[in-house]
């Protein structure tokens, strides 16, 4: 009985703070940073910390692509709970490393922009997104504010 209620607390923690895998998380740590012009350097970083909805934190692991200054995150067709914070409030927060960068999300809504986005992924993580239609997919552009 203890260890399992020394399991709860330990994954109770977890959850109290920046996400957990798969699991969302809350207020991210980190060393607020200026926004860099060119993201090119995160090319090499597979994963992310994204966090959206200021006023109540939540946070989530996710992949990214990187295009000059602009970062994308994507969700496919799952208009999930990020993507529906960030429809509420675009502000949000990245982080990369230990450093936070504080960002605007924007909904691509042109399908050449898309296209540009979906070759970036496609070198980077191997496959083209799922999704091949601006209009069925949720692709946002994080840019500084």
């Amino acid at each position: 009985m203890a260890n399992r209620i020394l399991i709860l607390l330990i994954c109770f923690l977890f959850m109290a703070c920046g996400p957990f895998v798969l699991l969302p998380g809350g207020a991210l740590d980190g060393v607020s940073s200026p926004s860099p012009t060119d993201w090119a350097w995160t090319d090499d970083v597979s994963t992310i910390q994204l966090e959206t909805r200021p006023e109540d934190p939540y946070s989530v692991n996710i992949w990214i692509v990187a295009d000059g200054e602009k970062l994308y995150v994507h969700a496919g067709a799952n208009r999930s709970a990020w993507v529906e914070n960030m429809q509420s409030n675009p502000a949000v927060r990245v982080k990369i490393g230990d450093k936070i960068f504080e960002l605007r999300a924007t909904r691509v809504e042109e399908q050449q922009e898309f296209d540009h986005f979906a070759d970036g992924y496609e070198a980077k993580y191997g496959s083209r997104p799922r999704n091949s239609s601006v209009a069925d997919a949720y692709l946002y552009r994080l840019i500084a504010e």
